[in-house]
């Protein structure tokens, strides 16, 4: 997605791939295996230090759940950056079997965005610092907040990278000065 609107990105394995990036995705996935190899790998601390001081970050879903100040639902040896003011729940649409797609109002596009929901987790509480952009209906919840900023940091519960629609990823590289 980020070559298709002209950017260079670097895949980030050691402490060493943090020098010279502007910005960084955390991505979906299983936060809490994430949250372990941003451990052993040494990368968290830098990370973290990086984020504090203003570092643009995209979470998705997994990256959501790191990036939030308080989860539901996790491990507690589960590690998470605390920059963002929102409390997450894990799996809160449901498991796997209840992955779904949700046309949705984005605040700042003219046309509804197409997400896709995997194993997603849901913005339970937002402090007065987070913008919501998005929210999600659902059988079970109404206006669950799915798209949130603050400052630099952006977070969604849904993938955008498995659709076409490039947007989102706009919106994250307007974030990088």
């Amino acid at each position: 997605m980020l070559s298709s609107l002209g950017t260079k990105s670097v895949a980030v394995r050691t402490p060493d791939d943090l020098a010279g990036i502007d910005a960084i995705i955390l991505p979906g996935g299983e936060s809490t295996t994430i949250s372990m190899l941003l451990e052993s790998s040494e990368i968290f601390g830098s990370l973290n230090q990086m984020i504090g001081e203003g570092l643009p970050v995209l979470g998705t879903c997994a990256g959501m759940i790191l990036l939030a100040n308080e989860v539901s639902d996790g491990r507690r040896d589960q590690k998470s950056f605390e920059a963002i003011d929102i409390s997450v729940r894990r799996n809160s649409f449901g498991r796997q079997i209840a992955s779904f797609e949700s046309d949705l109002k984005v605040k700042g596009l003219e046309e509804s965005f197409r997400a896709v929901f995997i194993r997603a987790p849901g913005v339970e509480k937002v402090g007065d610092s987070v913008e919501i952009l998005a929210t999600v209906d659902s059988d079970e919840q109404t206006g669950v907040p799915v798209l949130c900023r603050s400052g630099p940091i952006l977070v969604s519960s849904f993938h955008p990278e498995l659709t076409a629609d490039s947007r989102i990823h706009q919106i994250f590289l307007s974030l990088i000065k």
